[in-house]
């Protein structure tokens, strides 16, 4: 997750250039197809096969992972880079929040009968940073494309859950960024028609494309590989390294300028994250396991 976070924060920056040339839609196209490509040659050679006993899981993971996808790079072309990536990695709370709404409404037979209350706190902490980091967007007259980075993060919560579920029924890992590059392939194809069209390519252009897509491929795949495999929250607070990185490149690449408050508010999303995981992972009984997912987290 660490590395994934780097790439991602890496894969960022290029979007942010690549959005000067072209639109959203067009990123998340020519990003997807080069995923495709690559986890098609990955499948191929390494003969896993094409075909899945669990097509719907696919579809429903797909859909959300490019919908968030398609929402998180529209705010980065329209954000200050710190600020869309903050927004999207949110999707950590979300999952908090989600797991926590699972335990309210699911029957008490099939969960934890007790809620910790320090949890919800955390989450809720978690909330008012968001707010926090709103704010200047709010002065910049940006509020269109803070409200849609933060949709990413919500729909990107759903999709790492799904991203969990097929990991825990056996699904590998290229498998998955195959269908998910495919859906935003197709998606993204859609997406372009109504953000600007398609437009000619430079050398420039072209370069930041392919960079995107082959960062984005190999954050995906070890993203994929993380939430098939570990603790859901314990993952999710270290994705928030790649609000660390982004937070730096667009102080040093891009000039950007942080207010206290935006500060502030990274500040207090990381630590509600690391104070939900280590809440949420704790045991509830001595034969919990803190290394393996609850039954609410799959």
């Amino acid at each position: 997750m660490v590395g994934a976070s780097l790439l991602f924060a890496v894969m960022g920056v290029c979007v942010k250039l690549a959005s000067e040339q072209y639109g959203a839609g067009e990123i998340v196209m020519y990003r997807a197809l080069v995923g495709f490509l690559l986890m098609g040659a990955v499948v191929q050679t390494r003969g896993i096969g094409f075909a899945t006993r669990v097509p719907a899981m696919h579809f429903w993971r797909s859909l959300s992972g490019t919908t968030a996808l398609c929402c998180w790079f529209y705010a980065i072309g329209g954000l200050p880079l710190a600020t869309a990536m903050t927004l999207n990695y949110m999707s950590s709370v979300w999952i908090a929040l989600f797991l926590v709404g699972g335990a309210v409404l699911m029957p008490t037979d099939r969960i934890e009968s007790r809620i910790d209350s320090r949890l919800v706190a955390a989450v809720m902490a978690g909330f008012v940073g968001v707010a926090l980091v709103l704010r200047p967007t709010i002065e910049q007259q940006q509020v269109w494309h803070g409200l849609i980075g933060l949709g990413s993060g919500m729909i990107a919560a759903m999709a790492y859950l799904q991203v969990t579920a097929l990991g825990r029924v056996g699904e590998p890992e290229a498998r998955v960024v195959l269908y998910f590059s495919l859906s935003g392939l197709i998606v993204g194809a859609g997406f372009a028609q109504f953000t600007g069209g398609f437009h000619t390519h430079t050398l420039k252009g072209a370069l930041l494309l392919l960079a995107t897509g082959t960062l984005a491929t190999g954050a995906q795949w070890m993203i994929t590989r993380a939430y098939g495999t570990g603790a859901t929250l314990g993952i999710a607070a270290l994705q928030y390294l790649g609000i660390v990185f982004s937070f730096a490149f667009g102080i040093f690449i891009f000039d950007e300028q942080v207010t206290g408050l935006a500060a502030a508010g990274i500040a207090l999303i990381i630590g509600a994250g690391v104070a939900a995981t280590l809440l949420r992972n704790r045991p509830h009984a001595p034969s919990a396991r803190p290394d393996t997912v609850t039954p609410t987290e799959s």
